[in-house]
């Protein structure tokens, strides 16, 4: 099972640039920590998905034997796995993190449009 395991999460990480194993979807996430990184990696514009494993206790065992990180969530970029947003958040405060997703994506998204309505 384990082996059928491993070929599901290659071929998740090798189909998304960047890739989320949290608790909960980008669009409900049930974690913090979850949330934390669904809002961190929107701040960067860039595309990226969110896989939820929550509840599948045998696919987190793998990943957790994989990456040799026990906690979620585990983020990968462009098949790289990069831990979570403490490891993350110092990266982009230096901006390293920057480079790494603009060499992942290959180009740098659009600024965001912010309207101020005070």
């Amino acid at each position: 099972m384990s082996n059928q395991l491993r070929e599901e999460i290659d071929r998740e990480i090798a189909s998304n640039t960047i890739l989320v194993y949290g608790k909960g979807t980008k669009t409900m996430p049930r974690c913090g920590f979850t949330l934390e990184t669904i809002e961190f990696f929107d701040h960067f514009g860039y595309p990226y998905e969110v896989v939820d494993v929550l509840e599948n206790m045998p696919k987190r065992e793998v990943l957790a034997e994989m990456t040799n990180w026990p906690t979620l969530p585990k983020v990968f970029i462009k098949g790289k796995f990069y831990g979570d947003t403490d490891i993350l958040g110092p990266m982009a405060q230096t901006g390293e993190l920057k480079d790494v997703l603009k060499d992942a994506f290959g180009y740098e998204p659009e600024p965001k449009t912010t309207i101020n309505l005070r």
